[in-house]
């Protein structure tokens, strides 16, 4: 059976990270490892490709077409694409700076007024629009489910649209909800409070 750091190697291996001399290093990259670990079981850590976002810069944040200057340069990674606008804004600084960001879009799935993302029937057209007009580097999907209630049932249309668009990843879970998330084929979690605590 393998151990604790060669699962944890294997995971950031393919991911193209860098693997870890040792478990017991005061890093950022040894302590988000460890949280990882200790809260996936280990099957579940073999056999997926984890986006750890220690050696590659990730945006999970809202963009506004208006922040696209600075984010590009910045950033390897985009999981909030949800507007046209913005969509333009990154295809022209990407140019500029000769840039290829991997961009997930994301999909407003429990279609919530207050909440950002794609309506599910403006998908196809909007992703069409962005691979083939702006050459934007579209590798998945995200979402933000509602709040109350059963995440599963939306991870799992997230997968059924991942499969209607043949895109390649999900970015999906969260600190309360990422083994719903990862059982379903969440290939990018996004773990905040249980590594760094609650925001004060």
């Amino acid at each position: 059976m393998s151990t604790k750091l060669q699962l944890i190697n294997s995971a950031l291996i393919l991911i193209g990270d860098l693997p870890l001399d040792s478990l017991t290093g005061t890093t950022r990259a040894h302590v988000v490892s460890n949280a990882l670990y200790d809260n996936i079981v280990q099957n579940e850590l073999s056999k997926f490709r984890w986006g750890f976002a220690r050696r590659q810069a990730q945006c999970v944040a809202a963009v506004t077409p208006g922040s696209g200057d600075p984010i590009v340069p910045l950033f390897d990674y985009i999981h909030s694409l949800d507007n046209i606008k913005l969509a333009e804004k990154i295809a022209s600084e990407q140019i500029k700076k000769n840039r290829n960001l991997k961009i997930f879009i994301q999909v407003n799935i429990g279609n919530e007024p207050q909440k950002a993302g794609l309506n599910i029937s403006d998908l196809k057209n909007f992703y069409e629009k962005c691979t083939q007009e702006l050459n934007l580097n579209i590798i998945g999907l995200m979402c933000l489910p509602p709040q109350y209630g059963s995440a599963k049932n939306y991870f799992n249309e997230m997968v059924e649209l991942k499969k209607t668009l043949n895109v390649e990843d999900l970015s999906m879970g969260m600190s309360e909800d990422y083994l719903e998330a990862v059982a379903c084929g969440a290939t990018y979690i996004r773990i905040g409070s249980k590594i760094f605590g609650d925001r004060s």
